[in-house]
Formats: C-alpha cells, structure tokens, sequence
C-alpha cells in the first residue's frame, strides 16, 4: 500500500508543475509518441481513428518532422498503420491480435511463474500491494488504473523469472493488451473482482512453493480473459 504522505513532500500543485517541466525536457518525437500511445491505449483514439501530423502538431505543440518519427515508431509496435500523404490509422484490436497476445503471455507467464518458485519474501509483498491497489481504483472507478495495476501484478512475477529479454517482450504485449482490458472492464465491471480473486490464488500456490498448481492458476486466469476480449472483439 502507498505510504502516507509526509509535510516535506512536494504539493499536487508543485508536482503538477515537475511533472509538466519534465514533460516539457524530453525530445520533441518523444512528447509525440507517449501522446499518442496513451490516446491509443485509454482508448481516446478508437481504433479505425485517422491522425493527420498536422492535428499531432498541433496538439503538443510541435513540427511535423518529430511527429514522423513518433508515428514510426509505433506502426513498428503494431497500434498504428501509416498512409502516405494521409495520416496514421489507429489499428482496431483483431482476433488474431487477442489470440496472438494471449499465446505469448501464456507461454511467458506459465514459465516465470514456475521459475519464482521458492517465492521470495520482496515478491510476496509486492504482489499483497499490487492486488490492494486493483481494490482501491476498482473503489475509485479508474478502470485504466485497475488495469495498470493487473499489468504490475503479473509483469512483477515476469521479472522475477530474471530474463531480462522475456520482460521486455512482456511489457510491449501487456501494451496491446492494455485497451482490451480496459474494454472488458467497461463491459464486464464484475470481472475486477474475479480477476483480483484469481491473483490471490496465484499468490497462494507461490506461497505454497506449488510451481504447477500456480502455471495452472496463470493458464486458468488468462485464458478467461481472452475468452472475454474475444466476445468484446466480435
């Protein structure tokens, strides 16, 4: 759980200031590009959306040149599909992108998972924070942050496996995945707390050093999150 905040912390305005300053510092492609991967991601920009580099522009406050590069760089990370002369189309989620993602995620998680066993005491209580954090947004009624907060969760038992490369490739599918989860949260709002019911068990079988019973506990947990995103999918 967040600690309680302390006299010497910096005020929701002088944050808000850091924040925007520290915005303002990153290169030009770069402003672009998390402007328009957390659009694409909340779901602000539906699939099937055209972007124009001269609206992107505008809207950060850029030349066209870094929005280029910004576009780029995420058509290679499959969320945008570029058109010459036309803009950069937001990629719809597909079928086979739900099937494809929740293939690899399996194949990923299955095998940290078996690997964090003996489960140390650093990941268990992360895992506790995690799942208090789910309950507090689904309190709140921030679905994105619901979802982050799942992300964490599952990317935390990830980086324990101690593959640096299968964390990496973990985070870009929890990427893709981050729209349809927020999809089936809207759709499904029961499915918050089945899901942070289903991370409990995965948390009981690592406590109990039973590596195949949490796989099975993974496997069982994703798989009816793929069956929901398909049925949102159709």
């Amino acid at each position: 759980m967040l600690a309680a905040a302390r006299s010497s912390d910096p005020s929701p305005a002088s944050s808000s200031a850091a924040s925007s300053s520290s915005a303002s510092q990153q290169p030009a492609a770069e402003r672009v590009y998390h402007h328009v991967k957390e659009a694409v991601l909340d779901r602000r920009y539906e699939g099937g959306t055209l972007l124009t580099e001269g609206e992107l522009a505008q809207a950060v406050g850029v030349s066209r040149t870094p929005v280029r590069e910004a576009l780029l760089k995420l058509e290679m990370e499959g969320l945008l599909k570029l058109y010459p002369k036309k803009g950069a189309l937001v990629l719809a989620v597909s079928a086979q992108e739900i099937s494809d993602v929740v293939e690899t995620r399996l194949l990923v998680e299955e095998h940290a998972v078996r690997k964090c066993v003996p489960v140390p005491a650093r990941l268990v209580a992360r895992l506790e924070e995690l799942m208090e954090e789910q309950r507090r947004h689904a309190r709140e009624g921030d679905l994105r942050a619901v979802a982050v907060a799942d992300r964490c969760f599952h990317a935390e038992i990830v980086r324990q496996a101690g593959n640096q490369i299968l964390s990496r490739l973990y985070d870009q599918l929890r990427d893709r995945q981050l729209r349809m989860g927020v999809a089936v949260m809207e759709a499904h709002p029961d499915r918050i707390a089945k899901s942070i019911a289903e991370h409990a068990e995965i948390l009981r079988a690592l406590r109990a050093g039973d590596a195949e019973g949490a796989a099975r506990c993974v496997s069982g947990h994703v798989g009816r999150v793929r069956d929901l995103v398909r049925g949102e999918a159709r």
